[in-house]
């Protein structure tokens, strides 16, 4: 059996995700003001039109995306997640769909994938480089895993560029998203909510969009696009991966 070893961050994502998994889709939507199942779709909008048969998905979680992928494309998916509590999840809601033949998951991180080089026709991956101690090494290791010319896609919160709607989702993050976590989700989505505002902010202090777009090119993808959304509160990215 494959080991990795987790570093501090992939630690605090398992803390801070094991309770979670059976009001993972729920919360997420609400907590995202109802606009995760638009930018996820927004994702598999890049992967769709190249036909692939092979898909890896990173950060996988409860298998939301690898169950769309599942839906749009006639490719076999594979998800990888840290989180062993969240893949138990996953693995129900792939089951329940009737989708078990095509869809499978694994427990591994971003920074260490399971898998040789060049293995998967197409990537996608969400809500994970907040979590790596590494942001640039785990680009670099999940091009790895990517055939040249397959298509690779991410979603990722943003802060809208914008100075008055920043200003509100300053608001609403600092304010609004702990009181609606506590409401709908307890004590658990509380501490996601309280948490989730400044570590945007703090992320993209330190990796701005523009070092992202140019850390995606130095990990070895080509034709890198940036589609910002729902007024910058999502961030999809998207680039073919380059044959070095």
């Amino acid at each position: 059996m494959h080991t990795y070893v987790a570093g501090e961050r992939n630690r605090f994502a398992q803390q801070l995700f094991r309770p979670l998994p059976q009001r993972y889709d729920r919360l997420a939507e609400a907590l995202s003001m109802g606009q995760n199942g638009r930018w996820r779709r927004a994702m598999i909008d890049r992967i769709v039109p190249t036909s692939p048969a092979t898909v890896l998905d990173v950060a996988s979680g409860t298998a939301g995306v690898a169950l769309q992928l599942s839906k749009r494309t006639s490719a076999d998916i594979v998800g990888v997640d840290l989180t062993m509590e969240m893949l138990a999840q996953g693995r129900h809601n792939i089951a329940a769909a009737g989708q078990r033949n095509r869809v499978q998951l694994v427990a591994g991180r971003g920074e260490q994938l399971p898998f040789p080089d060049r293995t998967f026709d197409a990537l996608t991956f969400t809500y994970l480089l907040r979590y790596v101690d590494d942001p640039q090494e785990t680009l670099s290791e999940l091009a790895r895993v990517v055939k040249p010319g397959g298509a690779a896609a991410s979603l990722e919160f943003f802060m809208p560029p914008n100075r008055f709607w920043r200003f509100m989702w300053w608001l609403y993050t600092r304010l609004l998203l702990p009181v609606a976590g506590l409401l709908t989700g307890g004590r658990e989505w509380f501490r996601v909510g309280r948490f989730l505002g400044p570590n945007i902010s703090g992320h993209y202090r330190k990796y701005p969009l523009s070092w992202t777009e140019e850390a995606w090119r130095q990990a070895g993808f080509e034709h890198v696009g940036v589609r910002v959304m729902s007024l910058g509160g999502g961030l999809v990215m998207w680039g073919t991966r380059r044959d070095d």
